[in-house]
């Protein structure tokens, strides 16, 4: 006689074996990411990037006089908009206000997540900026910088912001449109942001490509252990 397991053991083995895809996956991407900036940052500290950075610094600027951005007047100062968003004021606002919503609904998980992620994100940033005391480039910006230029500050930030609370959005829908929309947009104010830096000559390509790196991958890292241990608790 053959013996059939319950139809709810078999569902909690379906949630188990996807949730276990779900975590390796997220693993890889995050191993892949800080692959990416491992590399970036050797070639970077060789100076095999110069000659790449220098040409993309140099495509947003006059060819008659680099001190003038491409673009009309308008289209800086826009540059001067959207790069704020990736302040640490800008950023610190947004992730407070999340954190007060989150501990006043009682999702005091979530709240510790964006604040583990934000905080963690914030002292990572500052280790690698010390680490690798990269100079900024030397072209004429108007914007005021205060820290070194690897990895780029605004970038991994905004990555690490924007993603968590992308993702917190897009949990809280059952509908897939809604959640593919708050990722998209998460992923979109990181991209604008970065290539601000870029376009205001304040950061090197490769700065940017690295903070988006680690950025993205401690996001990714932040939200898998927020999941485990959600997992584990409901168990």
């Amino acid at each position: 006689m053959e013996f059939n397991p319950p139809s709810s053991s078999n569902g909690l083995l379906r949630a188990f074996r996807s949730d276990s895809i779900w975590l390796i996956a997220s693993l890889l991407v995050a191993g892949g990411l800080v692959l990416g900036f491992s590399l970036l940052a050797e070639e970077v500290t060789e100076g095999d990037t110069s000659g790449f950075d220098r040409t993309v610094l140099m495509a947003f600027r006059s060819a008659d006089d680099p001190t003038n951005l491409i673009g009309p007047p308008w289209l800086e100062e826009m540059g001067r908009d959207v790069t704020a968003l990736g302040s640490v004021a800008f950023l610190g606002f947004v992730s407070l206000a999340a954190i007060g919503y989150l501990l006043i609904t009682r999702k005091r998980r979530y709240a510790w997540l964006v604040t583990a992620a934000v905080a963690g994100g914030e002292a990572l940033s500052t280790v690698l900026k010390v680490a690798f005391d990269r100079q900024r480039p030397d072209v004429f910006h108007t914007t005021r910088v205060f820290t070194a230029s690897f990895p780029s500050g605004h970038a991994m930030l905004s990555a690490v912001t924007f993603l968590t609370l992308g993702a917190l959005l897009a949990k809280a829908s059952p509908d897939r449109r809604v959640k593919g929309y708050f990722v998209a947009l998460a992923v979109f104010l990181t991209i604008m942001v970065g290539t601000s830096r870029i376009y205001l000559g304040v950061h090197y390509p490769t700065d940017v490509l690295a903070g988006w790196c680690v950025g993205s991958a401690w996001a990714i890292l932040c939200w898998s252990a927020a999941h485990c241990i959600e997992q584990r608790r409901g168990s």
